[in-house]
């Protein structure tokens, strides 16, 4: 048996497998990551809305085609307007580093959304190689190899 005293990645010894499942079982609930949302994207029934979180100079830069423009603070007087409650949501923001789409995600859910949070934001968006639109039209750049698999939409997880 190993020592997980001895080693950092183990400090703590793994959870009970009913535990695990648990918990990836949630986190898979409440999250989803680009290449999923980009795959559902490109189908005829996405079965979401999807919606940038980031405020108006963000959005301007760059933004996922399709998405819905609706900034965190303006969630309580907004999303009663640009959303059906019957749709769930997913929620992004710049990416791994920010947690404005999880404070979206809150917000909407305390509205009654079913959301979950695309992981990664646009920032992970843009280096899979998908496409971005702003106001001199769509962009898309080459897939960054050391985060994305290249010649896939998948990779295939």
């Amino acid at each position: 048996m190993t020592n997980t005293a001895m080693n950092p990645a183990l400090p703590m010894p793994p959870a009970a497998p009913a535990d695990a499942v648990d918990f990836f079982t949630a986190r898979l609930r409440f999250q989803t990551d680009v290449s999923d949302v980009h795959y559902s994207l490109d189908s005829d029934d996405p079965g979401f809305v999807l919606v940038d979180s980031r405020g108006e100079a963000g959005w301007q830069q760059a933004r996922v085609p399709g998405a819905v423009h609706l900034p965190r603070a303006d969630i309580p007087a907004r999303a009663a307007g640009l959303l059906d409650p019957a749709v769930p949501v997913v929620t992004y923001c710049w990416g791994p580093g920010c947690d404005g789409a999880t404070r979206a995600a809150l917000a909407l859910a305390q509205l009654g959304y079913q959301v979950k949070e695309m992981i990664g934001g646009i920032e992970y968006w843009i280096r899979e190689g998908f496409p971005v639109e702003s106001a001199t039209g769509t962009e898309q750049r080459p897939a960054d190899p050391l985060t994305a698999p290249l010649g896939s939409i998948t990779c295939a997880c």
